[in-house]
């Protein structure tokens, strides 16, 4: 694997929030000069390259790797055409954790989960039922998450209230790969609790 393959991967897995030069630096033992300069390079090679969807944006010494602006428009049809299909596993968790802890940011999010969320999140934010709803003020701006009054509507639910109190979760690494599916199994509870109250009411 090549140093350029590194600071990929890693402004890869950063998501929108980005990674900083000093946390590159930390990360993979690189010189911050050193670092510049091979995501310059990167950077290079992503504008050269027609078939690249790719760049490489920098603020306040804090990277992203985002898609390039003239794809714009395509990607915003995709986030606007109809979304009728029902919600995955993984969108399910990511929306328990939200409605359990929010406002959350995407990397808290990761956290409990353990794996990447951003493409969830954006999906449920194109539906509606996840909006930003503040920054936290830290390096890089990280956007924080919070559920909107679709997601109340499209679970049958009038306020947040009405989901089961969340069980005491021990913070220790054991605990952490399980932590994900707690926030799942309490808000799946919540969903068959009120589709039951619904059928009583008819």
């Amino acid at each position: 694997m090549s140093s350029k393959q590194d600071l990929e991967g890693l402004l890869f897995v950063s998501g929108e929030v980005g990674i900083s030069l000093a946390n590159l630096a930390d990360l993979t033992g690189f010189s911050k000069p050193a670092i510049r300069n091979m995501l310059d390079e990167l950077s290079h090679e992503y504008q050269s390259n027609q078939d690249s969807a790719l760049q490489i944006i920098e603020s306040n010494e804090t990277y992203r790797l985002t898609t390039k602006k003239e794809l714009s428009s395509l990607l915003g049809k995709y986030f606007e055409q109809p979304l009728q299909s029902s919600l995955s596993q993984a969108s399910l968790e990511i929306l328990s954790i939200i409605a359990y802890k929010q406002p959350i940011t995407r990397v808290e999010i990761d956290s409990i989960r353990g794996v990447q969320s951003g493409a969830t999140i954006q999906n449920l934010v194109a539906r509606d039922l996840v909006c930003e709803v503040g920054r936290l003020d830290e390096p890089g701006r990280p956007k924080t998450y919070g559920t909107t009054s679709d997601f109340l509507d499209y679970f049958g639910i009038t306020d947040l209230k009405e989901l089961p109190d969340l069980p005491q979760i021990k913070t220790t690494d054991e605990n952490n790969d399980s932590t994900g599916d707690l926030f799942l199994k309490e808000f799946n509870q919540s969903a068959v609790i009120t589709e039951k109250d619904g059928e009583q009411d008819e």
